[in-house]
């Protein structure tokens, strides 16, 4: 007879999405059942979902690491069946009364450090970087232990602390660094280099696993988009490449969507794929990254998007005049650059690539609507209508936005005060972002709740 020796399956979704599947129990960790997610977030390599075998998956629990939307989507969550645990890492009180609305019923504040079983998993929350949005998972089973550390950044205590939870037989780490601030302001952006930083390698040899999956990063955004040549620095190859050299003893193993490996005290071996999650063309792809690849104008961009109906571009218009000069006032700059008075132009621009352009005299908390001619400019911010009108209605986030900050140049008084700002002080960031939290959800769960049944 065949000696039975205890295994954990994992499996990948999508992005930071996994299935772990030990002694017929199942949990799940940043359920993403879409593509494109976060609006415009397509899958690389390419996936299609079954959504109607989804919708009979049965899930011991789901664990989600943070409220960003490439994490936690409503969408994809409302393919879940409603008694199914969901156990979330978040802050705000207003995300868990958001699943609550939906209709999950057994609905789970994380805590870090405090752990949390599910039939023959132990599942503890650990402390990223950013404690006030992200989590990581250690999960342990089979008498396997993994780390999921999914979109985080570690510091030294953190790191310690995680080394004396070892030895590790797997860790899923973040591969991608992503220039989600760079390419708001690619002008005044060097290109990053495409190495590893060198803290991934410390932290990587400290932990010396048995096995490293590259996670947390199989999208680009769409084909057309100068996004996919600047926004991810890194490659598959170069990240097996500098890892493997690094930690000669670990062995890089790359898991594409829909993909599952078997890990036992042996070693790691093919398992049959999600039948849910659906390979699309070439698997076998990788990231090209070219600096900052000549950006497009963003009046070219804006030509990629359909054209505003009339309530559509009346809300824009009405936010440019009234509703953006009422919400200046609520939010904060985060440096010393807006304490004087500044003169900012906002350039929105329709499907047909042309511009409307607004001049905003900004001083202290107000903002006010001037002429052109009020003074030198000390700021300029470009944006889609379409996009604008997204961030509006859909909860559209800023990293998919397009828009484009301080591509002019301006006074040398500015140009040297500008050196301590910061991009995301831009007055639209400040007044679409700066004391919202929930958007996307908010705006997916109108839409779900307003079905007709």
């Amino acid at each position: 007879m065949e000696e039975f020796t205890a295994a954990l399956t994992i499996s990948r979704i999508l992005h930071a999405g996994y299935v772990f599947e030990c002694e017929g129990s199942r949990i799940a960790f940043d359920t993403i059942f879409e593509n494109p997610f976060s609006r415009n977030c397509h899958a690389f390599p390419d996936v299609r979902f079954d959504l109607d075998a989804i919708r009979r998956q049965r899930f011991d629990a789901v664990f989600i690491s943070h409220f960003h939307d490439d994490h936690c989507s409503l969408e994809s969550l409302d393919l879940l069946e409603r008694a199914t645990p969901i156990y979330l890492y978040c802050q705000f009180e207003a995300l868990f009364d958001m699943l609550r609305q939906l209709g999950f019923t057994n609905v789970h504040a994380l805590a870090l450090d405090r752990a949390v079983e599910v039939g023959p998993f132990t599942v503890i929350p650990r402390e990223a970087m950013d404690i006030d949005v992200d989590s990581m998972f250690q999960v342990r089973a089979a008498g396997m232990n993994v780390l999921n550390v999914v979109d985080s950044w570690i510091d030294d205590d953190t790191l310690a602390k995680l080394v004396a939870q070892g030895p590790w037989d797997m860790v899923l780490w973040p591969f991608q660094t992503m220039r989600e601030l760079e390419v708001l302001a690619p002008s005044r952006h060097a290109a990053a280099p495409p190495g590893l930083p060198e803290e991934w390698i410390y932290q990587l040899r400290a932990l010396a696993p048995r096995y490293i999956v590259p996670s947390s990063c199989q999208f680009q955004q769409e084909p057309w988009s100068w996004y996919n040549r600047a926004f991810f620095p890194i490659s598959y190859a170069r990240f097996a490449q500098e890892v493997g050299a690094a930690v000669p003893e670990a062995q890089v193993v790359r898991l594409d969507p829909s993909v599952s490996m078997r890990l036992d005290a042996a070693g790691l071996h093919p398992a049959p794929p999600l039948d849910w999650v659906i390979p699309v063309g070439e698997q076998d792809v990788d990231y090209a990254y070219a600096g900052n690849a000549a950006p497009p104008p963003t009046g070219e961009i804006a030509r990629h998007f359909a054209p505003l109906g009339a309530p559509e571009q009346a809300r824009v218009t009405q936010y440019c005049h009234q509703g953006l000069v009422a919400k200046y006032g609520d939010t904060e700059a985060g440096s010393s650059y807006f304490d004087r008075a500044r003169i900012w132009r906002l350039s929105v621009f329709d499907h047909a690539g042309q511009a409307c352009h607004y001049h905003y005299r900004l001083d202290g908390d107000s903002a006010v609507l001037v002429d052109e001619a009020a003074g030198p400019l000390g700021w300029s911010t470009e944006i889609p209508a379409a996009k604008l009108y997204a961030a509006l209605a859909l909860g559209e986030s800023l990293t998919s936005m397009y828009m484009r900050i301080n591509d002019a140049r301006f006074e040398p008084d500015a140009e040297r005060e500008l050196q301590e700002a910061d991009v995301v002080d831009d007055p639209l960031i400040r007044c679409l972002f700066g004391d919202t939290f929930g958007a996307y959800q908010a705006a997916q769960l109108r839409r779900l709740l307003a079905r007709p049944y």
